[in-house]
């Protein structure tokens, strides 16, 4: 790399100089080269940017392979911008389109006026410049590394980490150059005692522009492994990436990739021994079983035809019969939904596509139809039909009807004509119709869903994978939890269980999960937390895009409720119409389910309380999960503890034996001025630095309506 180029912390939303040990815990995203030089507004280049920002993303999205490039400026000097584009071939063609839309919008805010940027998210890859044509080169001209947001393992099984991670790059880069798309996915199958309980699974993508040749692509991979010792495994982290233009490398302790696992390795025993599953052992088995295939394939198709009901989704035969009254036909579903015309296409996920539907009476449904290419996809189908369909919760989305004919599986649920949340919330102009009194309601319907799952239902159900786009609004706005199929029964007496296999959404995974795959209610909490934290400030935490808004949506709410300032972080959409009181409550409430220690969360039946009652008193919360991750978690919670409670105050009220220490006497500090506007039942207690309000049932010594605005 030419030049001494400057990163964007996410975090920090500054420019800082690259340096040579690893950047703060919180990814970097950008990258803006001094050397490709500045341009000024309304030159040529600026225009040509402009152009390129415009049709680029859509140019790639709708692509094949997900990939495009662009010279626009005819080759003049300082006025061409040449760029190139590339997502993840399984991440869809919105979310492709969303993420490279997002990295040309961070790049004007994290490199104003750079003529040579590069945006990298899990996603997607973008890069522009004018100072040279790197579009005509195959191997990477820049490539750099971007560490992710986890901790380093424990230095006694470092070592171990970084060889098996070396492997599995090894092999997935392998598969990577020798298939069509030039995308390849691992994982690695840890011991939990050659690990030592420090990590579980891993996981690994690589990838190239799928225009190189599959021995470019190799050459190019290799060049990016040959640095990996000394720019990234060198730091022990357990998630990191390393990307240039044309090819780029990622491992983390999470699955990276939607679709299906490519390269499958193995390890086992404290003596780290290995087994491997590669493509050529998996095209050997297939040679040799290939007659007993056809065999198979041949007495499976004269059976369909004998019988046109297709039951793989079940075990036997009576969970065949148990579903029996909702089987629907084929033509039925074919002929609601048109034949599954595009024109009623309502959505697409990882596993399928959800069109919308007529049914003969009249009733609008939604139908899910599971990819043919997925087969990962059909066992979270017949997990979700297992389910969603024994689960009766107003807040819970329905589930009417399945249909298995002619090799289809399809699922027929309630319609819902708002959509998703995240179809809302997240929109500017969309989300001025959602007022707050929506958005607490909101609230209070998912809270109640999830505690329906977690205490009421039979057994407990932890659903592993909820987040904005799986709450579903009905025709009033009541939401409704979907998307089963990640989730899980909890067995009667665990407080804990753990899965190899860590799925979900970045953004929404609890620490202990999506670093040991621990997963309890307590998960879903903490997704929870995530929720609220989005809803009251319609701010994205979506670490899969990981742009300079969402990922640091912690540490600024974090930042405000800390400096007193919440009233500055709520959705703009909301004007100020909305009680400051019941905003403050729900931060302290997301805060509250997204703590790092699982112990620190809230139960769901807590938080229903803490949503339906003024008279509830909160906790003060811990500093967040993923914030200040160079610490400890032990180290944190105690200095956190130490500059909360440290303070001498002339009237104390103890409220927990942890810490608590509540003002309740008068302050003369002009924020003490900010709380008292914020309910009748606010109080004010002290850090070193600020001062914080508490929701509380003491009263201030002059009373403020619970209903003023602010």
């Amino acid at each position: 790399m030419n030049g001494s180029p400057s990163t964007l912390a996410a975090v920090l939303i500054l420019v800082v100089l690259v340096a040579p040990h690893p950047p703060p815990a919180d990814a970097v995203t950008a990258t803006c080269n001094d050397t490709g030089g500045h341009y000024t507004p309304g030159s040529a280049y600026e225009a040509n940017l402009r152009q390129v920002a415009d049709a680029l993303p859509t140019n790639a999205s709708t692509s094949p392979n997900f990939f495009a490039t662009s010279a626009v400026g005819s080759g003049t000097p300082n006025q061409t911008v040449y760029a190139i584009a590339l997502c993840h071939v399984d991440v869809g063609p919105s979310t492709c389109q969303v993420c490279l839309d997002s990295a040309f919008q961070d790049a004007q805010l994290a490199c104003s006026s750079y003529m040579d940027v590069t945006m990298n998210y899990q996603s997607c890859h973008v890069r522009f410049s004018s100072h040279n044509n790197f579009l005509a080169s195959t191997n990477n001209t820049v490539q750099l590394p971007y560490f992710g947001n986890f901790p380093a393992v424990a230095s006694s099984v470092a070592g171990r980490f970084n060889g098996l991670v070396t492997e599995l790059l090894n092999a997935t880069a392998d598969y990577a150059a020798g298939s069509a798309r030039r995308f390849g996915t691992g994982e690695m199958d840890v011991d939990s005692g050659y690990s030592e309980g420090q990590f579980s699974n891993i996981f690994a993508t690589a990838q190239c522009t799928p225009d190189l040749t599959s021995g470019q692509c190799r050459l190019c991979l290799a060049g990016a492994m040959a640095e990996m010792p000394r720019q990234v495994l060198s730091h022990n982290l357990t998630a990191a990436s390393f990307v240039g233009e044309r090819c780029g490398l990622q491992f983390a302790p999470y699955a990276l990739y939607i679709g299906d696992t490519m390269v499958k390795l193995r390890t086992g025993g404290a003596q780290g021994k290995k087994s491997r599953t590669t493509p050529v052992l998996a095209i050997v088995l297939a040679v040799l079983g290939g007659v007993f295939s056809l065999t198979l394939i041949v007495l499976w198709v004269w059976r369909k035809k004998k019988s046109p009901r297709k039951t793989s989704l079940f075990i036997n035969v009576e969970d065949m019969e148990s579903f029996e009254s909702i089987f629907i036909g084929l033509s039925t579903l074919q002929s609601a939904t048109n034949n599954f015309d595009e024109m009623n296409k309502l959505g697409e996920g990882g596993f399928g596509v959800v069109y919308k539907g007529s049914l003969p009476d009249g009733q609008e449904v939604a139908v899910k139809r599971l990819s043919e290419s997925t087969t990962q996809g059909l066992g979270q189908m017949k997990n979700e039909l297992a389910l969603i369909a024994k689960l009766q919760h107003k807040n819970l989305v329905r589930i009417l009807g399945v249909c298995l004919e002619e090799g289809e599986h399809l699922l027929v649920y309630e319609y819902m004509p708002n959509k998703s949340l995240d179809t809302i919330i997240f929109d500017p102009d969309k989300s001025k119709n959602l007022d707050w009194g929506m958005r607490f309601r909101i609230l209070n319907g998912i809270a109640r869903g999830l505690q329906y799952l977690h205490e009421h239902s039979q057994p407990t159900i932890v659903h592993r994978d909820l987040k904005a786009s799986n709450i579903l609004l009905d025709a009033d706005m009541k939401p409704k939890i979907s998307d089963f199929g990640l989730a899980k029964i909890f067995d009667d007496g665990q407080t804990r269980q753990a899965t190899s296999r860590i799925i979900g959404t970045l953004g929404y995974m609890s620490p202990e999960y999506a670093m040991r795959g621990q997963y309890s209610t307590k998960l879903d909490v903490f997704s929870f937390g995530v929720l609220v934290l989005e809803i009251v400030t319609g701010r994205r935490n979506n670490y899969a895009l990981n742009t300079l808004y969402s990922q640091d949506l912690f540490c600024l709410v974090w930042k405000h409720w800390v400096e007193g300032t919440v009233a500055e972080i709520a959705d703009p959409s909301l004007g100020r119409h909305y009680p400051m009181a019941e905003v403050l409550k729900c931060i302290n409430i997301g805060l509250l389910c997204v703590q790092q220690n699982p112990t620190d969360r809230p139960s769901m039946s807590a938080i229903v309380a803490m949503l339906g009652s003024d008279t509830v008193s909160l906790e003060a919360p811990y500093r967040p999960a993923y914030v200040d991750r160079s610490r400890s978690y032990s180290e944190v919670t105690e200095r956190v503890k130490e500059e909360l409670c440290s303070e001498p105050q002339t009237s104390i009220t103890e409220l927990s034996p942890s810490c608590g220490r509540l003002c309740s006497g008068r302050r003369s500090d002009a924020r003490w001025s900010f709380c008292a506007k914020l309910s009748a039942k606010s109080c004010i207690w002290g850090t070193h630095a600020s001062f914080r309000c508490w929701l509380t049932t003491t009263k201030p010594t002059k009373k403020v309506a619970d209903e003023e605005h602010i």
